[in-house]
């Protein structure tokens, strides 16, 4: 919600009158000095949008406010032009109202116009939440990593690196919106503050790594007949793409990395294909490059890619990790009811290259149980287990 600046006003008026984290407010107006807003400034409250409302009778603005638990000063903040002495039947005046819904519906087909169209959303109440594009996919479609918090901590989340896993994107989306409405509505989300983990954490979230995967598991091929044709013969002829994985070109983005990518090359298949083939060389697809130099650039503290399925933890890679993996996820297993794994005869993953380059915790987390992709009937429960691992991924 925009509102204009008045004199006397201040970001730490507009966080006592809308009951909001004045750092929320700050976060949310990056570029302007808190110290010196002056008349006429626009600045935007999160968690709140600007409702047409029709004046009825017997209608005041005092009565508007106590009845949906408004300061009047907050009415009069977004209706400056009108005489709050003088309303009349049939007027049309703005009121403050606060979001306490979720934006997100994560259980339905989630695809990557289902996702940009929820990041657009979720940024236009909650401004502090800052969308950067990283990268596109192989066939254009943006890469978007979502930012909140401002703390020395950085995590990061992401999630559909695997096709037909789009689910995790749903879940992890889901949680994004959780965590934003618990920010403006200081709601706990199972006892936990999360303004202290806002405070405390810079979190990063890539919600779709693999877009164009997604949309062919979820759509089937491409119009473009060079494209439909080219997935079709990857696929063996077949156009059930139910079990792909891979990024449009046949290459599956968790086989992209320089993890003893060799010895996952040598096992696996060594064309493209639904899954395993980990292209000519580590690193060739614009999605794993993406992820790789966003990764570099952050200098996260712990990374968790979220996969399906099975309900398990992965958190070692050649004994690289640091000890503290061990303890982390242990209490990851505590809250979920994941099983802790080491190590897998697995390699060339994100969380693989990020333990092997760093030495910091990095967490493959298998969501669910069945055949991919998980049906929808699974989410709530999935998101109920996985939200343990969201929250305590923050607080560790």
């Amino acid at each position: 919600m925009d509102i204009i600046v008045r004199r006397g006003d201040s970001l730490w008026y507009y966080s006592q009158l809308f009951h909001l984290d004045l750092q929320l407010i700050l976060d949310s107006n990056r570029g302007i000095d808190p110290n010196n807003v002056s008349v006429g400034q626009h600045i935007r409250i999160p968690g709140f949008v600007a409702q047409d409302y029709q004046v009825q009778q017997g209608d005041s603005l005092w009565a508007i406010g106590r009845q949906r638990n408004l300061d009047m000063d907050a009415l009069l903040l977004v209706n400056q032009h009108i005489n709050p002495n003088q309303l009349y039947i049939g007027q049309m005046i703005k009121v403050p109202l606060r979001i306490t819904w979720r934006l997100v519906q994560g259980k339905q087909n989630y695809d990557f116009s289902r996702t940009m169209k929820d990041i657009r959303r979720l940024q236009s109440v909650y401004p502090f939440m800052e969308v950067n594009a990283i990268g596109k996919s192989v066939l254009g479609n943006e890469l978007s990593e979502l930012r909140m918090g401002k703390g020395s901590k950085r995590i990061h989340y992401n999630a559909s690196f695997h096709a037909n896993e789009w689910i995790t994107t749903a879940v992890l989306m889901t949680f994004l919106n959780d965590y934003l409405l618990s920010l403006t509505n200081q709601n706990p989300i199972r006892g936990l503050e999360m303004s202290r983990l806002y405070q405390q954490t810079a979190l990063s979230v890539v919600p779709m790594v693999n877009p164009d995967g997604v949309n062919l598991v979820l759509h089937g091929p491409p119009e473009n007949p060079e494209w439909k044709n080219r997935v079709v013969e990857f696929n063996k002829g077949s156009t059930d793409f139910s079990g792909w994985k891979a990024n449009i070109r046949g290459v599956d983005l968790n086989d992209q990395f320089p993890a003893r990518w060799e010895l996952e090359r040598a096992r696996n298949p060594k064309e493209p294909g639904p899954r395993d083939y980990g292209g000519e060389k580590p690193l060739s697809e614009p999605e794993a490059i993406a992820m790789a130099d966003l990764t570099r650039n952050r200098d996260y503290a712990r990374v968790f890619a979220f996969h399906t399925q099975g309900e398990e933890i992965y958190w070692g890679f050649e004994n690289m990790e640091p000890p503290v993996s061990e303890r982390m996820v242990n209490e990851l297993s505590r809250v979920s009811g994941y099983k802790p794994v080491k190590t897998l005869e697995s390699y060339a993953g994100y969380k693989d290259w990020f333990i092997q380059d760093w030495q910091r915790p990095g967490f493959t987390v298998e969501l669910g149980h069945g055949v991919n992709p998980l049906p929808l009937s699974q989410f709530d429960e999935i998101y109920e287990k996985a939200l343990g691992i969201f929250l305590a991924g923050l607080y560790l």
